[in-house]
């Protein structure tokens, strides 16, 4: 699984950070790494003009899965590594659902299901 890492100018991109995002990246998806080529992380500093006047950062995490459309999901939070765990996080559930739509053993019918035959009256 190829883990890329891209920042705009006001974000860390330093080496450190791509190291960091590699590491939380393969742990958090290792159950699912034969199922995905890439996972893309684009961060950026978003700069709220709100009362406030807080400075936020913002992640995009995409990942690429073998023979499926790309699983997309965004977090904002008070610092990079924060938005990162919380973009994680919804990752790893969008990635579950969209394999578990695949599953053909969740499309079968059951051996054991039988037509309901207690409507039919009886002579």
């Amino acid at each position: 699984m190829q883990i890329l890492l891209h920042s705009d100018p006001h974000t860390d991109g330093s080496q450190l950070m791509a190291d960091h995002l590699k590491t939380v990246v393969t742990d958090a998806m290792a159950h699912f790494a034969e199922h995905i080529t890439r996972v893309e992380a684009h961060l950026s500093e978003v700069h709220s003009q709100a009362k406030t006047g807080t400075d936020g950062s913002h992640c995009t995490l995409e990942a690429r899965l073998i023979g499926l459309e790309p699983v997309i999901v965004k977090d904002h939070a008070g610092s990079a590594h924060q938005a990162i765990d919380g973009a994680l996080h919804k990752l790893k559930r969008a990635v579950e659902s969209a394999l578990a739509k695949q599953d053909p053993r969740k499309h079968r019918v059951r051996p054991d299901a039988t037509p309901d035959t207690d409507d039919e009256p009886q002579a």
